[in-house]
């Protein structure tokens, strides 16, 4: 009998898991894109559906960003009312929290990106005002209570606008007016329809931005499909027919601003398939 003798002291192996350390709480969780969001009609996913994220539950390091100036809602902005079945990861609360861990940050990144153009293109939606954006469903789960606040939202955006983030969204910046900051604008491009990278957008107008869930190019096809499957090669139409007339009622472009659908137009023009022409209101696209 071995009675009063201490037991012999486990020794931890080097496989073994290491304890966490003091003040932090490590979360792990398998984000598993489910496969009706892999359909033709919906934008493509992170690569690898399986996407395996260590968070941190302190916050994202502090940014520069500053909160936009409010302004009003635009009509294609608005609160949808039908059902999106959101993915599982939307109830997970550390997905609300952008990671400080880069790498972790790049795959939390592309997932958000990914929900961000399955929402818009199930409720239609081609543009997001910032001002009203934590309020959507889509940043916001209050079965966990947690929400997607304002500067993240901007950074997702920018990420979206970015090669990296396949140039799914574009910051809509205002028209030149005389105020400097905005004649600034104008003289850097804006006004020539070029694309700005993000970090040469002051963040006090970054206060909308497309949401491309197809993207100008992907549009332009759609576009013209349309155009050869009936029969319109050689005519003549307004681009208000195009946007808003009955023959394109059940087309997934309606409802695209006027500025977003031109350019897509643009990308027809540069293929030689289309030409603009006339004043802004009333003009009129010829296809070849």
């Amino acid at each position: 009998m071995n009675r009063g003798k201490t037991p012999p002291r486990k020794v931890q192996s080097r496989g073994s898991p290491q304890p966490e350390l003091p003040g932090q709480t490590s979360l792990s969780h398998v984000f598993q894109l489910p496969s009706k969001y892999l359909t033709n009609n919906q934008p493509p996913t992170h690569p690898g559906i399986m996407e395996t994220l260590s968070f941190s539950s302190s916050p994202a390091p502090p940014t520069n960003l500053t909160n936009p100036s409010p302004s009003s809602p635009h009509p294609s902005t608005a609160q949808p009312t039908d059902t999106f079945p959101f993915p599982p990861h939307h109830s997970f609360p550390p997905f609300f929290t952008l990671q400080p861990n880069l790498t972790t940050l790049s795959r939390q990144l592309a997932l958000w990106s990914s929900l961000v153009q399955s929402y818009c293109s199930h409720h239609r939606l081609f543009r997001l005002s910032l001002p009203t954006a934590p309020s959507l469903p889509l940043f916001s789960n209050p079965r966990v209570h947690r929400h997607l606040d304002l500067l993240s939202i901007r950074r997702l955006i920018d990420y979206m606008t970015s090669a990296e983030g396949d140039r799914r969204a574009e910051w809509i910046l205002p028209l030149p007016t005389s105020s400097s900051l905005a004649s600034s604008v104008a003289l850097q491009g804006t006004s020539s329809g070029k694309r700005r990278e993000a970090h040469t957008i002051p963040n006090e107008l970054k206060t909308a931005a497309y949401v491309w869930w197809k993207t100008p190019e992907e549009w332009a096809d759609v576009i013209y499909a349309w155009v050869e499957g009936t029969g319109q090669k050689g005519s003549v139409l307004t681009v208000y027919e195009l946007r808003e007339g009955e023959e394109v009622a059940r087309q997934d472009w309606v409802g695209m601003e006027d500025e977003g659908f031109r350019r897509c137009l643009d990308v027809l023009v540069k293929r030689g398939k289309a030409q603009v022409f006339g004043e802004v209101e009333g003009a009129g696209v010829k296809f070849f």
